[in-house]
């Protein structure tokens, strides 16, 4: 009976054991991209500098390229496809403006490869003081922040005296400590673009201003200033006259008077170089410049054009 009843077993247990699954396919590899910013010190980048990005690739597949995105306060600028070179790739930004940048890398998803991407890695930037004679990039990049908001400066790689007057001018009208110095927080501010002068008569098309309390001379198209340059208005007890003018007459060269390129609005009221120009009201009425700015100021102003001094 225990023979037939085990061997009655048998074909059951057989029936009731599970059969082997098939192996499933194996799905794409699991890869890694990591990435370093280089040339920062203390989490910043000098303004006007390159800084490298460089990453790696894991497992590397020959033909692989890594997205690798740059951010400027939290937008997009550029997204480089960069080849992956034996497990190592690399990309790099020029820094010419102010704020917050940042970078990420990604690798897409490939036939046996899955994709991965980094966490955007920041860094803010850093700005130098500049000053009279000094060279380079950054007062290149500089200047060129100036002129865009209208602030005059040289030619070349060097900052120059006019570039002083400039700086003088941009310190004018904000308001700060008046002279040609140009402090970190104000080399800072023009890569920000920020101080540019605020246009009081938009509607007069091409126009000059001359804001007494501010002492400098605008040149304008529409709200947009051109060319600022600083002056010295009339004293209290020769005051500047105020108001609407054309300009109506010219006069080279010097006069006896010791005034430079004079382009008169109002009666002996005039646009003029004078060898003094300190950064108060110091004149007998007129507005002064300096020598070296009036040829190109006397150049600038048309014949009928308006000048508003207020």
């Amino acid at each position: 009976m225990l023979a037939l009843s085990a061997a009655l077993a048998l074909p059951a247990a057989a029936a009731a054991a599970p059969a082997k699954k098939a192996p499933e396919p194996k799905g794409p590899e699991s890869s890694t991209v990591k990435i370093h910013v280089g040339h920062l010190h203390g989490g910043k980048a000098q303004i006007m500098s390159t800084v490298p990005v460089t990453g790696t690739v894991k497992p590397f597949v020959p033909g692989q390229r890594v997205e690798v995105t740059f951010y400027l306060n939290g937008s997009r600028l550029e997204t480089e496809k960069v080849r992956v070179n034996g497990g190592s790739f690399r990309a790099r930004i020029r820094i010419e403006e102010a704020g917050k940048y940042a970078v990420s890398a990604r690798l897409p998803a490939g036939k046996d490869l899955r994709g991965d991407e980094t966490v955007r890695k920041s860094w803010r930037v850093a700005f130098p003081a500049l000053h009279q004679g000094q060279c380079g990039d950054v007062v290149i990049g500089f200047k060129k922040a100036m002129r865009k908001m209208g602030y005059i400066a040289n030619s070349g790689r060097c900052f120059g005296g006019k570039t002083g007057r400039g700086v003088l001018a941009y310190r004018k009208v904000n308001g700060m400590t008046r002279s040609s110095r140009a402090g970190k927080g104000l080399v800072k501010r023009a890569f920000a673009g920020k101080g540019e002068y605020e246009v009081r008569h938009p509607a007069a098309g091409e126009h000059l201003e001359a804001p007494l309390s501010k002492q400098v001379l605008v040149f304008a198209k529409g709200d947009k200033p051109f060319a600022v340059y600083p002056v010295s208005s009339g004293k209290s007890s020769t005051p500047t006259v105020t108001g609407h003018f054309s300009f109506i007459r010219q006069e080279p060269g010097y006069n006896s008077h010791g005034m430079y390129y004079s382009f008169y609005f109002y009666g002996g009221y005039a646009v003029h170089g004078y060898e003094s120009v300190p950064d108060y009201p110091a004149s007998h009425g007129c507005i002064r410049t300096f020598i070296a700015d009036q040829p190109e100021i006397y150049e600038r102003i048309n014949y009928g054009e308006s000048i508003f001094v207020f």
